[in-house]
Formats: C-alpha cells, structure tokens, sequence
C-alpha cells in the first residue's frame, strides 16, 4: 500500500491503495465517485473513460500511480449542473437508452471537442472509435456531438 494525493473534478483526495490499482477502481471504490463505470477492464469498450490533463482516458487500465500531479474529470466533474454542451446536446437528440455507456461516451466527446471545436463526420467517428453502445445509439451520438460543436 502507498498514500496517493489525486486531483479529482478540482479537490485534492489522499487514498492508500495498491501502486498499481486502477484508476477506476480509486474513483469508483474510495472517492465513491461511481458515475464511471465498469465495462470490460481492457479498455476496450470506453465505459471506463475519464480526462486526465483534458485527454480522453481509459481509468480501468490506468494505474493509480500513473495519475499522481494530473488533474482527473470524472462525468461528475465535467458540470456540476449537467449543463455541458455535449450533456445537453445528449438530451436534445434523446441519445441515452440504457445508459450504461453514456459517461464514457459523454466524456469522449467532451474531450474531442475541447480539441476540435468543428469536427467532421470521420473526425468523430475516429474520435469515438472504441467507445461501445449496446443498444446501439451511434447515430444519435454522432448527431449530438455536432450540435454540441455548434453550441459551444
């Protein structure tokens, strides 16, 4: 076990974990920050996906240590009203079904956006890339991401 000082959605925590707990499982288990969820642990589905320095991440590989001096945004910490572009364009375009996989989607659009405020369609699809829906909502997402790009 080692202490580790995080900064997380803006407020520094200390947790006492594993070196190479992943990050999720910190957010999740000890900041009870559980908006980010679980999908498939080998960063394959987007679930998982946070910001790490304004970078799209996935916190089920990552490992506590590797967070240490980085500024960590979970969806809780993206607005604290929920008033987003991206969250509301989600809204407007009805694109959650289940849900599940709406945070790392959400958070995977944010941090295209803050990077590429005029994205087109191949710019979003490569940016989304990776990021799994269940039920299937891609062309809701991609319809949402460019009415957040427009709203920003």
């Amino acid at each position: 076990m080692a202490t580790y000082n995080l900064t997380i959605n803006g407020k520094s925590h200390e947790f006492d974990v594993a070196p190479d707990t992943p990050l999720l499982w910190v957010l999740r288990d000890h900041a009870k920050l559980t908006g980010t969820k679980y999908g498939c642990g080998i960063a394959q589905c987007g679930a998982c996906t946070i910001h790490i320095d304004g970078v799209a991440m996935r916190s089920c590989t990552l490992p506590v240590s590797t967070a240490v001096g980085k500024s960590i945004t979970t969806i809780e910490g993206l607005s604290e009203k929920g008033d987003h572009p991206v969250q509301q364009a989600w809204i407007e375009h009805d694109v959650a079904q289940c849900g599940y996989c709406q945070a790392g989607q959400i958070m995977t659009a944010a941090a295209l956006l803050n990077g590429n405020s005029s994205p087109s369609d191949e710019d979003i699809e490569g940016a989304m890339n990776g990021n799994i829906c269940r039920c299937g909502t891609y062309l809701r997402i991609k319809a949402a991401i460019k009415t957040a790009a427009q709203n920003l």
